[in-house]
């Protein structure tokens, strides 16, 4: 099954994530970061959020816990929504507490690094396992069937379709 069809409902994407359910709901009903499986129908319907969801969500908690602004998330958020999440786990952001730079080699990060300011970075990468290593211990699951999951890891999931191709 593709990781695609695997949904995460809130209290297991909030527990990979490191946020509080409240934080989930702000940022839904706000659209800073939307399920991308299935939003909420209204009173009783259960929110999924896709792994990529759940990453960004960790990027946005990580980002609030060193002091950049709301606003300067949002705008990082769109562009990322912008570029389709591509390339996630290579991408490097950087931010100087006021702006948010995407770097996608260490000559970007270099360069940032030279201006003098203090700077830190979020190595997405290293989100992303994070938040495979915790949902592979958490439930997922299926969107087609409602079926749940234990353990659902994602790169399990490729590692499986890649040997059945060989």
């Amino acid at each position: 099954m593709a990781s695609e069809q695997i949904g995460y409902r809130g209290p297991t994407a909030c527990a990979a994530a490191g946020i509080t359910y409240r934080q989930l709901d702000y940022w839904a009903r706000t659209g800073l970061v939307e399920p991308s499986v299935r939003p909420a129908y209204g009173s009783g319907t259960q929110r999924l959020y896709s792994f990529r969801d759940v990453v960004v969500l960790k990027i946005v908690k990580r980002f609030l816990d060193t002091g950049v602004s709301l606003q300067n998330i949002r705008t990082t958020v769109q562009h990322l929504r912008e570029r389709g999440f591509q390339d996630l786990e290579r991408m490097t952001l950087m931010s100087d507490g006021a702006t948010v730079y995407e770097c996608t080699s260490p000559d970007e990060v270099h360069a940032l690094l030279q201006g003098g300011q203090g700077i830190f970075g979020i190595a997405v990468g290293v989100v992303w396992r994070d938040v495979e290593s915790a949902l592979s211990q958490l439930h997922g699951e299926r969107v087609d069937t409602g079926e749940t999951l234990v353990g659902t890891n994602p790169a399990d999931e490729l590692a499986r379709r890649r040997n059945r191709a060989v």
